[in-house]
């Protein structure tokens, strides 16, 4: 199989870790081998235990390759949204004296981004991506490709994404430690939202909710780009272990009746259905009623969908006309669409993918993530080498060359608005920033609902 059109997305979860391999068939992706792996080394998304984590990746992947008789050697990985910042950045060259034109070329390009990665930023922090808005040629702006036209000025405003250094090390490391290549390291957030969600729910904005089986992240796609996104400390696996605690049952065993007969809203229960529960201590099965067993997985599912929705009252944002798309192992559940549509507007709707093999809500990240690299245009493909090869290294310097000095000068002060939550590495902490320009002009009339929202919020 030729190798040069395989796609290898890995999803490194709480509970499990997913590989897909995809495959470029004349322009058209097909899921060629799949790969799940149960996971110790992790604890709420972030990795504790490198050794056992690259372990995990190995065996995932090598499942994956047995199914495709691919030889995996580079994955596109995910990174948690844990302690996740996002930053407006701007960068400018100039690329001919003034007077004359040159015209832009690949290099500038890859210039002006080296200049927009001189932001400072923090020593305990690496930048993981920078995602263009828009290019500004000579002061003509809304350019989405630079390349071809003529001027002396280039400019770039872009979002910059930054993580924990240890939490990126440690993804690294242990991918490394399994003997694969990093392609890409993408958060998830970015993966899904782009990959997942149609052209419209990316640009008039959704809310996409992954219930995975450590943590469950929210984040909103809007304009497309990621513009919010917190993590709650608690998923799947807190569902299984109030089933173990309520009942009395073995971990093993309440995963199964959450898998078999698990419904996140009881009202779909049946009440007269029986289900016979081994119990710790007792040497026949207990009986407990279908709809029992919903009702404390709802309690649980109520709690994480309550507390998203206050995070997000807490920043009044508006109601998303793409409406919420789950995705998640926990999302699977019967009910769940039906007890979020309580909690958030719009249309609520479980994402589960089309392609044959991966029709699981819990292989949406993997599924994204072997997309990810396909979509990529040749100026965000620059974009991503110029990050990976001076990003983490050299983000602290501008680029200089002979021909043309890179010169951040930010149009904006910004100032950083970080969300309510505990901050640093705490174990349960929730944490998310967005930063946002200046408050516009109070002589400027404010527009209402989402434009409002958003040109004031997050532009």
């Amino acid at each position: 199989m030729d190798n040069s059109k395989i796609y290898v997305g890995l999803d490194i979860g709480t509970t499990s870790v997913k590989v897909i391999i995809c495959e470029n068939v004349k322009g058209q992706l097909k899921v060629v081998g799949t790969g799940v792996e149960p996971s110790s080394g992790l604890s709420r998304g972030v990795i504790v235990d490198i050794d056992q984590t690259a372990r995990a990746i190995s065996q995932a992947v090598n499942k994956a390759a047995s199914q495709s008789d691919v030889t995996v050697k580079s994955v596109v990985v995910g990174l948690p949204a844990n302690y996740l910042q996002m930053k407006d950045v701007h960068g400018m060259i100039t690329i001919a004296e003034k007077g004359q034109s040159h015209e832009i070329i690949n290099q500038d390009v890859i210039d002006v981004a080296k200049s927009t990665l001189s932001q400072n930023v923090p020593n305990d922090r690496e930048i993981i991506g920078l995602v263009p808005r828009e290019f500004t040629v000579d002061g003509f702006d809304g350019i989405k490709d630079p390349r071809g036209m003529v001027g002396s000025r280039l400019e770039m405003q872009a979002l910059l994404y930054s993580g924990p250094t240890t939490v990126v090390h440690n993804t690294k490391k242990a991918v490394e430690q399994a003997g694969l290549h990093i392609e890409d390291l993408v958060v998830g957030p970015i993966a899904t939202g782009f990959n997942l969600l149609t052209d419209g729910e990316q640009d008039f904005g959704t809310l996409v909710i992954d219930m995975g089986g450590g943590q469950t992240t929210a984040s909103i796609i809007h304009d497309h780009q990621l513009k919010y996104t917190s993590v709650d400390p608690e998923g799947g696996f807190y569902i299984t272990k109030d089933i173990s605690t309520v009942l009395n049952t073995s971990l093993r065993d309440a995963e199964k009746l959450k898998k078999d007969h698990g419904f996140a809203d009881s009202s779909k229960a049946d009440e007269n259905m029986m289900l016979d529960v081994p119990v710790v201590g007792k040497d026949e099965p207990v009986e407990y009623s279908e709809k029992y067993l919903a009702e404390v997985i709802e309690a649980r599912v109520r709690q994480i969908f309550q507390r998203i929705s206050d995070r997000l009252d807490a920043i009044r944002a508006p109601k998303l006309p793409g409406g919420v798309v789950l995705i998640g192992g926990a999302a699977v559940m019967p009910g769940v669409a039906e007890l979020a549509g309580e909690y958030f507007s719009g249309k609520v709707k479980v994402y589960r993918p089309k392609l044959m093999g991966v029709r699981h809500p819990g292989f949406a990240t993997a599924l994204s993530l072997a997309l990810y690299e396909t979509r990529l245009s040749d100026v965000e493909e620059l974009i991503k080498q110029t990050v990976q090869n001076d990003g983490a290294i050299e983000h602290q310097r501008p680029a200089v060359d002979e021909r043309r000095q890179a010169t951040p000068q930010p149009r904006h002060r910004k100032r950083r608005l970080t969300m309510p939550g505990n901050q640093g590495l705490a174990t349960e902490s929730e944490h998310q920033t967005v930063d946002s320009k200046d408050q516009k002009s109070t002589t400027k009339k404010k527009t209402s609902g989402i434009r409002s929202f958003f040109n004031n919020f997050f532009d």
